[in-house]
């Protein structure tokens, strides 16, 4: 009996897929099922139901398509006459579908065709964008991203930041130029991520970082017990300005990296053991007995980088203090490197920004709906701050 069930189970399971418009089917009857659930629980009551506890009352329906992977959903979202219901199904679906189509139009911008553009967006979804809704996408899209920007930042403490930027090809004034994207990631009480900030600038100065943290405090953000990043002297001297008394954390990724380029290729995997060994050890004090035998394992050959070893050293090791459940994750910015390749790889695509504005909406867009995948993630580190 059992196998039974297992056959007629998988043979209506290969009917599922291999009959059209069938997938489409089930997934409209279960977006339908949640939206009817949404609504009995905004108004605390089924269809029809008459209770004590019941907050509105139902005012019909309004329809609704949603273009998905297996094709147009026939929806009717419910309605109701007495306060406001706004179903929380759309709302990132209606980001990513605004990142999709301002991608789209950053394509022609970039000069593709509008008949290119059309017969793509007829291969990835069976529908066309006219330049008007472009537009109009667009600047909700800007809309959605300021607010996010903006948002305050009070009602949670954020004990760690981590800070990095990367670089973008963008046209400005008939010119194409180097700008730099400065992104801020947060840690909060309860260990989470967040993307706090983000935005375009002409470089990684002292002025634009300032602006950065400036814009934070502003916000309302407070709590902060260590700042994450590389040992860019713009970043240092507005943490000095803007944090003082906050612990720095040197990236130990990139210390690493910087010691290594002072060292030639054949010695390099030699050296590069040797400074990893250096951390990860649990005691301060030990890493920096580790890092004085190395520098004097490797004085004669590369002075240089045993003197920058020996003055830095103390810079690495602020992630020391703190609880041992924290160290691994806040020793570097790896966390933003994995982001940054994210962003590369999402923006390549583009090669050069027709506009300051642009990058930073498709950057924004991005950031965002990682910050999102976040939220469904495990904390990162343990609340016990």
């Amino acid at each position: 009996m059992t196998e039974k069930i297992r056959t007629e189970a998988a043979e209506l399971i290969q009917g599922l897929f291999q009959q059209e418009g069938r997938l489409r089917e089930l997934l409209q009857q279960v977006v339908q099922g949640a939206l009817e659930a949404e609504i009995e629980n905004h108004l605390q009551a089924k269809k029809y139901e008459r209770n004590r506890q019941r907050k509105g009352r139902r005012n019909g329906y309004k329809p609704r398509q949603i273009r998905t992977r297996v094709g147009i959903l026939q929806l009717q979202v419910p309605q109701v006459r007495e306060g406001r219901f706004q179903s929380q199904l759309f709302g990132r679906y209606q980001r990513q579908e605004a990142a999709l189509v301002t991608t789209i139009a950053e394509m022609y911008y970039q000069g593709v065709s509008t008949r290119r553009v059309a017969a793509i967006m007829e291969d990835l979804g069976g529908f066309e964008v006219s330049s008007t809704t472009v537009s109009r996408v667009a600047q909700e899209l800007d809309e959605q991203l300021d607010q996010v920007r903006s948002r305050r930042l009070d009602e949670k403490s954020f004990p760690y930041l981590m800070i990095d930027a990367r670089y973008e090809k963008v046209r400005i004034e008939g010119h194409v130029v180097s700008q730099a994207v400065l992104v801020t990631a947060g840690i909060n009480s309860e260990g989470m991520r967040e993307i706090l900030d983000w935005r375009v600038a002409n470089s990684e100065s002292e002025m634009t970082w300032d602006e950065v943290f400036q814009t934070l405090k502003t916000r309302g953000l407070h709590g902060v017990q260590m700042i994450v990043s590389d040992a860019h002297s713009g970043i240092r001297a507005a943490i000095e300005r803007r944090f003082q008394g906050v612990r720095w954390q040197r990236c130990q990724v990139h210390f690493i990296r910087e010691m290594l380029r002072k060292v030639s290729w054949k010695d390099f995997a030699a050296v590069a053991g040797d400074l990893k060994r250096i951390f990860r050890t649990g005691d301060p004090d030990q890493s920096r007995r580790n890092a004085q035998q190395v520098a004097e394992k490797w004085q004669s050959r590369y002075p240089q980088m045993s003197r920058l070893l020996v003055d830095s050293i103390e810079e690495c090791l602020a992630v020391e203090t703190l609880p041992s459940t924290h160290r691994g994750r806040l020793a570097s910015t790896n966390l933003l490197e994995r982001l940054m390749r994210e962003l590369k790889r999402r923006t390549r695509v583009i090669g050069i920004f027709p506009s300051r504005q642009s990058c930073h909406r498709l950057c924004g867009a991005l950031l965002w709906e990682i910050h999102e995948n976040w939220q469904l993630e495990t904390p990162l580190v343990g609340a016990n701050f």
